[in-house]
């Protein structure tokens, strides 16, 4: 793929041009090796000496599909698509990389098998957030290797918007609550826990809804953990609905952990637009609510 640049100010090398663009030592590296560099139209090297207007162009190399990963024609809810992002709707119940469980129906077989009909350039899906098997919502895919490389920097940078949705058991007192705790993987189990010992994990909640035994929260994640809204409100004595590692119970006919990914917004780097994308509630969410509300 080909990307371009105008050079508006003055800079010491192209590698730290590129680097200012977003392209990552690896990318640079790949760029290097396989990729092709222009400068007003000439092929030079990485040891070019930019000029203040100069229009730098990069061919990144195309990314091959991996004959190992299995190819599945299985459905896509897509929220958005265009050159550098793929955006979906992930269901509950859709592993989102291929494992020991699931090698050939996950969300990424399922994405390398649309690109495949849409004869895309590059089939590497680049999983930017992952979710769970059973919990559902917006999960964004980088199409390329140098949009992968923005995404984890923007992440890196919290420039990135996530909200998610749980139904936690029994009632939360405070409308608004920060944990603030560090987790780490159980040796018992394969559940995390909070332990002195673990990466620190810090989890922001806004109450939505209180019912007799359950509450509705709005979650802000400011660190990344494995389960870390699992771990976090089962620390509490909160765990979620259905959540049955973590000792849920099954309120209102839900049988798998109550959380959505619900949202997800960031300003596109390449584009600047404001991008911001919703899960659809989905039908067993709509029924626990409805019961939960009737109770």
């Amino acid at each position: 793929m080909e990307l371009t640049w105008q050079v508006t100010q003055p800079v010491t090398s192209l590698k730290k041009f590129l680097n200012a663009q977003g392209v990552s030592h690896r990318v640079f590296s790949d760029l290097k090796r396989d990729g092709t560099i222009r400068v007003n139209g000439t092929v030079v090297t990485p040891a070019v000496a930019l000029q203040v207007n100069d229009q730098v162009v990069v061919t990144l190399p195309a990314e091959a599909a991996d004959d190992a990963v299995a190819v599945s024609h299985g459905p896509l809810t897509v929220l958005f698509e265009n050159r550098d992002w793929l955006i979906v709707d992930k269901p509950a119940g859709l592993n989102v990389v291929p494992g020991p469980a699931n090698r050939t129906d996950t969300l990424v077989n399922r994405v390398k098998g649309s690109w495949l009909d849409e004869d895309a350039e590059n089939l590497v899906p680049h999983i930017i957030t992952r979710l769970d098997r059973f919990t559902n919502g917006v999960v964004w895919i980088a199409r390329h290797r140098l949009a992968n490389s923005l995404a984890s920097q923007m992440q890196a940078a919290h420039q990135v918007q996530k909200r998610y949705l749980a139904v936690v058991s029994g009632q939360l007192k405070a409308d608004h609550g920060i944990i603030d705790q560090p987790l780490a993987s159980d040796p018992a189990g394969f559940n995390q826990m909070v332990s002195p010992a673990g990466k620190s994990a810090k989890t922001e909640y806004w109450v939505q809804q209180r019912w007799s035994n359950a509450t509705l929260v709005e979650v802000q994640l400011h660190t990344g953990r494995t389960h870390q809204i699992r771990a976090h409100f089962a620390y509490l004595g909160h765990p979620l609905v259905g959540d049955a590692l973590y000792g849920g119970p099954q309120l209102g006919g839900m049988t798998r952990q109550a959380l959505q990914a619900h949202t997800l917004a960031f300003e596109d780097p390449f584009t600047h637009d404001q991008r911001s994308f919703t899960s659809t509630v989905p039908a067993d969410w709509q029924a626990m609510i409805q019961t939960l509300n009737e109770e």
